[in-house]
């Protein structure tokens, strides 16, 4: 099932939104110079609210992060994989494209 997320223009580059999927999923979904990305709003440490954190186009090592407000656990956005502790286990992502303008993002049924 596809997310209408917003026009691509009310997504520019260095910004995210966030996008209710269904009654119990909240995505982020970023605009990277370029790239987009979406991950499940849900810290994997403690449930908390991940995109409510900073985030970084480039951590230092080319990968853009989103940082969990609460404990300071780092996500990579391109696979949800913590990049730090205390979270161990990685964050759902999911596939984001443009079409006819606008950015969707694809989540299951």
């Amino acid at each position: 099932m596809d997310i209408d997320v917003c026009p691509i223009e009310a997504l520019p580059p260095g910004t995210m939104k966030l996008v209710t999927a269904g009654p119990w999923l909240m995505l982020g979904v970023y605009h990277v110079d370029g790239a987009l990305y979406a991950v499940e709003d849900r810290c994997s440490h403690d449930d908390g609210p991940l995109v409510e954190g900073d985030w970084e186009p480039d951590d230092g090592r080319g990968r853009p992060v989103v940082i969990c407000p609460r404990h300071g656990s780092s996500f990579d956005l391109r696979t949800g994989v913590p990049l730090s502790l205390p979270a161990t286990e990685p964050v759902q992502t999911y596939p984001v494209r443009v079409e006819d303008g606008w950015v969707k993002v694809e989540v299951p049924d």
